[in-house]
């Protein structure tokens, strides 16, 4: 039989007088499940995970996290989860074991444990011939990953990462997941905040969070699917950057955007789509080379989705 979800969200808003950063948020997550909020920045992402960390209350709604009320009893939710904030929260004047030390004690591990998860975090985060630096003195990286590690320590049900790899090498990166993926597989239930499109491909599941509102929830192969998305055309043109300039503003496209070399052209139709776009790069003096559909990256999903709440009002979240 199914149990309980590891996150069950209802309803959750956030004002700050008259602005609404968090607007009637709805979703689960279930044991296990790597997790990701999706959205630009001041979407209203790190609002609710504040708010699933009882660290700020909700101002309607609520939610439970490892089976605990987040308004009722927001301490015993801080007992079992693990939250790495986006802002760096270790003390730069401790060494990287004295910062495992001290999360150690505030977390209550007891000391024989602590001994051997601190053996792991170090190991964890390659800082074997660095723990005995101070921490101010290590690499963006290898502090991120120190971070990953005290928030691990005490072996939480649930973790909380908001944005863990903003300004990390691309190795980093790719370790982080490794440790996320690893996490998953012995039961760790992992939500993750991003704003890049490959971390979003790793999760199970993809929630597009804009102006505060949750406006598009599936896994990421589902949110390519979105009917919302409508048809892309792939096209290729030399210079792409001019390609982009030229489609602008001509009838029957919604966007014209740079993908990679080529460029991603959204249609409101597909009849006649070549030739249209076609006719708009020869007014400019420019040649197509290729044009043909394709499906959409998750990419397209996010400038869709975020045009349409655009145009339809939503607005800005903190």
């Amino acid at each position: 039989m199914k149990g309980p979800s590891a996150i069950q969200v209802e309803g959750l808003t956030k004002r700050f007088g008259d602005f609404v950063a968090v607007d009637g948020v709805s979703f689960q997550v279930e044991k296990g499940e790597v997790f990701g909020l999706l959205g630009p920045n001041g979407a209203g992402k790190s609002t609710i995970i504040r708010m699933l960390c009882g660290i700020l209350g909700p101002t309607a709604g609520g939610g439970t996290v490892a089976g605990y009320d987040v308004v009722r009893s927001p301490e015993r939710v801080r007992e079992r989860i693990g939250y790495m904030s986006q802002r760096f929260s270790l003390y730069l004047d401790l060494t990287a074991a004295e910062n495992l030390e001290f999360y150690g004690g505030i977390y209550g591990v007891p000391p024989a444990r602590l001994r051997e998860r601190k053996t792991w975090a170090i190991e964890m985060a390659g800082l074997a011939e660095q723990q005995h630096r101070l921490t101010g003195e290590l690499s963006a990286g290898w502090r991120q990953r120190l971070a990953l590690g005290c928030a691990l320590l005490h072996e939480p049900e649930v973790v909380f990462l908001d944005e863990p790899t903003a300004g990390v090498d691309p190795i980093s990166r790719r370790q982080f997941w490794s440790v996320i993926y690893d996490l998953a597989a012995i039961g760790v239930t992992c939500l993750v905040t991003t704003h890049y499109m490959d971390e979003a491909e790793r999760c199970d599941r993809a929630g597009l969070v804009f102006g505060g509102k949750l406006i598009a929830l599936d896994s990421p192969e589902g949110l390519k699917g979105d009917p919302r998305v409508g048809a892309i055309l792939e096209v290729e043109c030399d210079p792409p950057a001019q390609a982009v300039e030229a489609l602008r503003g001509v009838e029957g496209i919604r966007y014209a955007r740079l993908h990679g070399a080529q460029v991603h052209v959204s249609l409101m139709g597909r009849e006649d789509a070549e030739q249209r776009v076609a006719r708009a790069l020869e007014a400019r003096g420019l040649r197509l080379l290729r044009a043909a559909p394709v499906r959409p990256s998750l990419e397209d999903v996010f400038v869709s989705l975020i045009r349409e709440a655009e145009h339809a009002g939503a607005g800005g979240a903190a």
